[in-house]
Formats: structure tokens, C-alpha cells, sequence
């Protein structure tokens, strides 16, 4: 609905997406727009059809994708600037990055510490086993830091005459969309 409400399903028809740890209805919505490339990549992939890639370092050249997709995914990578870095580098200029990450709004910055080694102390900490870090209100400026420009969302901005509640969408979370400049 929030991608539909700024034009860039339609989009979609024309372009090179690369799309990380993707999600079965979201990769059903993007293969319906018959884009002119669509790559489906994980570090740990499950199905044959996904390609076996980092996204800390992503094996394609310099502006090659119109459009990365990588939702909650940044939260489990061991260096996240690098994997903004190589989002930013694999983006046409012009290029838009969807970069959904569980965030905190009561945390000031990110919290990251190298301590909680244990799945329990992620847990504790970040609450999930497998994560690295939690967010805070930094995330957007963090993202911004690898030359990704804010393109971020509200509900309410987006879509204010959407019952958030009918669509089980949660208001108080962005749509986290970020561009690559035209210029450099």
C-alpha cells in the first residue's frame, strides 16, 4: 500500500530490482510487475531459485539496480555501514533502497555493543536472539551516513485515509525509503 501511494509499483515494470531476504507476498507483488530484472538473494538462501549472496558485499558491478530491497535485515548483519555502502554503490543514481529495520523510538541511538554474545543477552538487549544491534532515533541519519538520501514515510503522511488497524499496519512505524542521489 505505502510503495503503491508513491507510484513505484508501477515502476517496477521497468526496472532491475535486487531484493534481499525476500518476502513470499512481496515477491509475488514484484514478479506480477514483470520487471525488466528481478534478483532474490540471502546469505543463507532455502530455495534454489534465491542466490547465495552478502549484502555486505553484494557481487554485482557499480549501478546496476534501480531499486534494493533488504527489510529486516540490517539488524542481523555484522557490519551494517558496509552493507549501506554497497547498497549505495549497487544503486543507479536516482535508485531507491526500502530498508525496513526494527527501531526504537524511546532509544536516542543505536544501540550496539559487541558484550552481548549470548542469544539470551541479544534477546535481553535487543529483542530477538538473532539480531545485532536495536535501532534508535538515529537510524534514519545512520542510513543517511553511506550517501542514501531520506525518502522516509509516515502512515499517516502516505496513507491517512487507511484504518491502520483494519490493514494491521502499526502507525507509529515509517516507511523507511531512502534514495540514491542523481548528482554525487
Amino acid at each position: 500500500m505505502y510503495l503503491s501511494a508513491l507510484g513505484l509499483v508501477e515502476a517496477w515494470r521497468n526496472q532491475s530490482i535486487l531484493h534481499f531476504a525476500p518476502e513470499a507476498h512481496l515477491r509475488e507483488l514484484i514478479q506480477n510487475q514483470k520487471p525488466l530484472r528481478y534478483i532474490c538473494a540471502d546469505i543463507c538462501p532455502v530455495d534454489a531459485s534465491v542466490v547465495k549472496m552478502s549484502i555486505e558485499a553484494i557481487s554485482h558491478e557499480d549501478e546496476t539496480f534501480d531499486f534494493i530491497i533488504a527489510n529486516h535485515v540490517l539488524e542481523h548483519v555484522e557490519n551494517y555501514p558496509a552493507a549501506l555502502r554497497e547498497i549505495h554503490r549497487c544503486l543507479k543514481p536516482g535508485g531507491y533502497a526500502l530498508l525496513q529495520v526494527p527501531y526504537a523510538e524511546s532509544l536516542h541511538k543505536t544501540l550496539e555493543d559487541p558484550g552481548f554474545e549470548t542469544p539470551l543477552a541479544r534477546l535481553h538487549a535487543y529483542g530477538q536472539e538473532d539480531h545485532l544491534r536495536l535501532f534508535g532515533r538515529d537510524v534514519v541519519e545512520q542510513f543517511c551516513i553511506s550517501g542514501l538520501a531520506s525518502c522516509v514515510r509516515s502512515h499517516d503522511e502516505l496513507l491517512p485515509h487507511v484504518d491502520a488497524i483494519e490493514y494491521g499496519v502499526n502507525r507509529a512505524e515509517s516507511l523507511m525509503l531512502f534514495q540514491k542521489p542523481l548528482s554525487r
